[in-house]
């Protein structure tokens, strides 16, 4: 795979302040614009790329083919990207959620998903690996990396969320753990990996950072749990090589 390169960005190394110090790519936080371009520019030479997209993240199962490069405010809807053009970033953005990264091990295809709770649910990673197929690609060939998101410990939900998975599968008991009262610790990061090994995929990796435990990333339920008005963006990136 040395034709694809990539990388789990998290807070340090750009130019933002305040709430969104420092290597804030969120375009849709309220740090300045031309700040979020600027940290932008530095992800993007990071990976020696030529230009970087990102999509306009709904939490759905929609799934863009970049054939071509787009401005960052006119992002299409979706979740996920996927594309066989050498050059292009494919950019995830998360505060939480679980960055999921897919290359193909013998062809130069490769993938990108935000897979939050809903997303995850409704199947974004299976529909990645469905578009990936599209452009040539098998689920056995695939290697993914699940990046810094919320864990377990950090992620406490109430029964009726518990409830929705439960209902679409209860082999889905195991992602939960009893909290306090009726509060229960539900593991996404776990979830997502498994939802990955049964759709056939041939290599998972797990990075394991808590982003709310660790001051390192930006997170949004951290933020919550302090009042803060506002939060940056991780970014997780993936390239074919040009």
């Amino acid at each position: 795979m040395d034709d694809v390169s990539h990388g789990f960005f998290g807070r340090a190394g750009g130019v933002s302040t305040g709430l969104f110090e420092s290597l804030n790519v969120g375009i849709g936080s309220k740090d300045d614009p031309k700040t979020i371009s600027m940290n932008r520019d530095r992800v993007r030479t990071a990976l020696e790329v030529h230009s970087m997209v990102s999509a306009y993240q709904v939490h759905s199962a929609d799934v863009i083919t970049v054939s071509d490069p787009w401005a960052d405010d006119q992002r299409p809807l979706g979740d996920a990207m996927v594309t066989d053009r050498p050059g292009i970033g494919l950019c995830i953005l998360t505060a939480d959620c679980v960055p999921v990264l897919f290359a193909d091990i013998r062809l130069s295809v490769i993938g990108a998903a935000h897979a939050g709770w809903k997303g995850a649910l409704g199947g974004v990673c299976e529909a990645t690996l469905e578009a990936m197929a599209a452009l040539g690609s098998r689920p056995r060939d695939v290697v993914c990396a699940i990046g810094p998101a919320i864990q377990q410990a950090s992620y406490e939900v109430g029964p009726e969320f518990a409830d929705r998975f439960l209902a679409h599968d209860p082999d889905n008991r195991i992602f939960f753990r009893p909290g306090a009262g009726d509060r229960l610790h539900f593991d996404l990061t776990g979830y997502v990996h498994r939802r990955l090994a049964r759709a056939g995929v041939g290599q998972i990796e797990r990075q394991g950072h808590d982003t709310c435990a660790d001051e390192r990333y930006f997170s949004h339920r951290r933020r919550t749990h302090r009042g803060e008005p506002d939060y940056g963006r991780n970014a997780s990136v993936i390239a074919i090589s040009v």
